[in-house]
């Protein structure tokens, strides 16, 4: 049950961070406005919160997992929202994000 809440945290995170790096980004790069940059803000202050939430106590592993998830996330982000599409080096490079993620934050461990 761990593993299945740490997954749904890590998608949080990632919708909560890339949104607000998405949205501070176009508040001020797209010229939308301070209405846009505040939500990026908020959303990012919401990011920092939920990565708190992961069940593993390690912020430095946490971290470092979630540097994955954001690779691959923020690929599928810029599709979603702004027309991106990742060639088959971005896609590569993603996968290997991801595997990185789960030995990091799911391989056995003495305790």
């Amino acid at each position: 049950m761990d593993t299945l809440r740490s997954i749904t945290l890590f998608v949080a995170a990632a919708i909560f961070e890339i949104g607000g790096a998405w949205l501070v980004w176009q508040g001020v790069r797209e010229h939308r406005g301070l209405a846009w940059i505040g939500g990026g803000v908020i959303a990012l202050g919401l990011y920092g919160f939920i990565a708190t939430l992961q069940p593993d106590a390690n912020f430095g592993r946490i971290l470092a997992a979630y540097g994955g998830v954001f690779v691959a996330g923020s690929l599928l982000w810029g599709m979603a929202a702004d027309g991106f599409k990742p060639d088959r080096w971005d896609v590569s490079g993603a996968l290997v994000c991801l595997v990185g993620v789960a030995i990091i934050m799911y391989a056995p461990r003495s305790a």
